[in-house]
C-alpha cells in the first residue's frame, strides 16, 4: 500500500506522466495505469485518499463488490455450537434448514458444509507455546498397537520433552494406571531426570476428575509425583493442542519405530523393547530438517541441565484405601488384619499399600506399618499397639499355665493340664486355667493343692467344680482308710490248699 500512495501521489498530486512515474518508482507503466484506473473508477482524488487509512484505501481500490445472494444464509454460529452434541451432524442440520426454508432458496448440501467449514476457520486461532528447558514432560499412548504370538497386543507409550522434543518410547501389557507411571518412571529414568511438570491428557487411570479448571488425579498420581518432586498438569479435556509435543511425538514414533517393526513377530512385551531401544536411539539422532542439530544435541543443551535430580530410591506403586479401625485395635485389608495403636479404636485412617508393605496414616502421619500378608483371616499384631490387658492376655501360653500350676502343687498342675488337653482348641482352656489359679488368692495355695487333688479323683474336668469343693470344703475333710478285707472262716471256704 506504500507504494500504491507513492504512484497515486505522483500522479494525482505531482501531475507527472505515466512514464516518469514508473520510473520514479522502479515500476511498469502498465502497474501506473492500472491504479490510477482503479482511483478513478472509485472516485478518489489526493485529498480523499490523504484521509484513507491502508484499510481503507485498499477496500476502496481493490474490495470486489458483494453480489446480493438468493440463497437464505443459516446461522453458523447456532450450527457450530449444535455440533457440539453427541451425535450430531451436518447432514441432519442442513436438512432441518431446508425443511424450515422450504419455500426459499437453499445451498445443496455441499455448499452447506463448504460455507460452514469456511465460517469455522475463522474462529479457530492457534498459540505458538514457549517450552522452558526442563519445564514439562508430556506423556500420551500412541494409537496403534503390536501384536504378539499370544493374542494380546502391546501398547506402546510415548513421552516427549518440551524444549528438546527429546523422545522416549516403551511396551506395555495394556493402559492401566500401573502401566501409566510405570512407563513414566521409566521415561524419568531414560533422561535421567526430573521436570517440573508431567502433562498428560485425561485418562481414567489417573485422572479421578476431569475438569477445564480444576482437574483432581487420584491419590496413587499423587504419591508419585510427591516420591519425585512433581506435578501432574492434565491438557484440557478435548484440546490436544495442549499437548502438541507428544501428539508429534507419538506421530514420529508410529512412522519411524512402529512401521519398521511391522514385519516381526514378537511373544512377550520385552521383545516389543528390546525392539524398540535402538530405533528409540536413532530417532533421537536423526537431524532436524529446519533447525540445527537433533533431538539427542538439544536435549544435552537445552533440557538436560535444567531437569531436578532423580530420588535415590526407585518409585514403588502405592494404592490407597480408606479403611477403619475395629474394635480389636485392627483394621482390615484384603481378608487379612493388621494393628494399630489402641488409641485410635473408632477412627477412619487411609491406608497405603504397596506390593510388600501396608502403611496406616493418620492426618498425613504415619501410625503403623506392617509387611503385608496374603492370608486371608489371619492377624499381623504388634504388641505395642494393645492396651496393656491385651498384652497380658497375649503373654498366657499353655507352658507357662502348666508351670504355674505345678508351682503350687503336683496336683494343681496335672489339673491345668487337664483342662487344656480336654479342649478342641488350648485357648478355649485359657479361661477356666485363669480361674482354676486365681482360687489361690481366695482359698490359699495349700486347700487349692487338696481341692485339685480330689477333683482328679473325681474326674472333674471344669474350674467350677474345684470351686465347689473349696465352698463346700471337702478339701479338709480327711480321707476315710478302710481297713483290708480278710475273708472269715467258714465250711465251705476251702481254701488254697484245696487246689494242691
Amino acid at each position: 500500500m506504500r507504494k500504491i500512495r507513492d504512484v497515486l501521489r505522483l500522479k494525482l498530486e505531482a501531475r507527472l506522466s505515466h512514464e516518469r512515474t514508473a520510473a520514479a518508482l522502479n515500476i511498469s507503466k502498465g502497474v501506473v495505469t492500472k491504479y490510477v484506473t482503479l482511483a478513478t473508477t472509485a472516485g478518489l482524488d489526493w485529498d480523499q485518499i490523504q484521509t484513507l487509512d491502508d484499510t481503507a484505501l485498499h477496500n476502496r481500490l481493490l474490495g470486489a463488490p458483494r453480489r446480493v445472494s438468493g440463497f437464505v444464509q443459516p446461522d453458523y454460529a447456532h450450527i457450530h455450537q449444535e455440533l457440539r452434541r453427541k451425535g450430531m451432524t451436518l447432514m441432519l442440520l442442513w436438512q432441518e434448514h431446508t425443511t424450515q426454508h422450504r419455500d426459499d432458496s437453499t445451498h445443496s448440501y455441499s455448499q452447506f458444509c463448504e460455507n460452514y467449514r469456511r465460517y469455522a476457520k475463522t474462529l479457530k486461532r492457534s498459540m505458538r507455546q514457549i517450552h522452558r528447558a526442563g519445564e514439562k514432560l508430556f506423556i500420551d499412548y500412541a494409537g496403534p498397537t503390536v501384536k504378539l504370538s499370544d493374542g494380546s497386543r502391546a501398547h506402546i507409550f510415548v513421552a516427549a520433552l518440551g524444549a528438546s522434543s527429546y523422545t522416549f518410547a516403551c511396551a506395555t501389557p495394556r493402559e492401566t494406571m500401573a502401566d501409566w507411571l510405570g512407563a513414566t518412571a521409566q521415561a524419568l529414568r531414560f533422561i535421567g531426570g526430573v521436570p517440573q511438570l508431567i502433562v498428560p491428557d485425561n485418562p481414567k487411570a489417573l485422572i479421578a476428575h476431569a475438569d477445564r479448571y480444576e482437574p483432581r488425579a487420584n491419590e496413587t498420581v499423587h504419591d508419585f509425583a510427591h516420591h519425585y518432586g512433581t506435578s501432574f498438569l492434565p491438557a484440557r479435556p478435548y484440546h490436544p493442542q495442549d499437548k502438541g509435543k507428544v501428539e508429534s511425538a507419538v506421530q514420529v514414533v508410529e512412522r519411524w519405530i512402529l512401521m519398521r517393526l511391522r514385519h516381526q513377530r514378537f511373544a512377550t512385551v520385552d521383545d516389543v523393547n528390546e525392539a524398540i531401544a535402538p530405533l528409540l536411539d536413532q530417532l533421537n539422532a536423526k537431524a532436524f530438517q529446519k533447525l540445527p542439530g537433533s533431538r539427542t544435541s538439544a536435549f544435552a543443551q537445552l533440557d538436560a541441565p535444567a531437569l531436578q535430580p532423580l530420588p535415590a530410591q526407585t518409585w514403588e506403586l502405592a494404592i490407597y484405601k480408606t479403611v477403619r479401625v475395629h474394635i480389636d485395635q485392627h483394621i482390615e485389608f484384603e481378608g487379612h488384619r493388621y494393628s494399630v495403636p489402641q488409641s485410635l479404636v473408632g477412627q477412619v485412617l487411609e491406608a497405603r499399600v504397596t506390593a510388600r508393605t501396608v502403611e496406616l496414616l493418620h492426618r498425613g502421619q504415619r501410625v503403623a506399618s506392617h509387611l503385608r500378608c496374603a492370608h486371608k483371616g489371619g492377624f499381623t499384631t504388634v504388641p505395642e499397639h494393645l492396651s496393656a490387658a491385651h498384652r497380658a492376655h497375649m503373654q498366657w501360653t499353655p507352658e507357662r499355665l502348666i508351670h504355674w500350676g505345678n508351682s503350687i502343687g503336683v496336683a494343681t498342675g496335672a489339673l491345668v493340664t487337664r483342662l487344656l488337653e480336654t479342649r478342641k482348641h488350648p485357648e478355649h482352656g485359657y479361661r477356666a486355667c485363669l480361674g482354676l489359679l486365681a482360687l489361690a488368692k481366695r482359698f490359699t495355695r495349700p486347700r487349692l493343692e487338696a481341692a485339685c487333688a480330689v477333683a482328679l479323683e473325681l474326674g472333674a474336668t471344669n474350674s467350677s467344680h474345684v470351686r465347689d469343693i473349696l465352698v463346700n470344703g471337702r478339701d479338709q475333710v480327711p480321707p476315710i482308710t478302710a481297713p483290708e478285707w480278710t475273708s472269715p472262716q467258714h465250711a465251705h471256704v476251702r481254701g488254697p490248699g484245696y487246689y494242691q
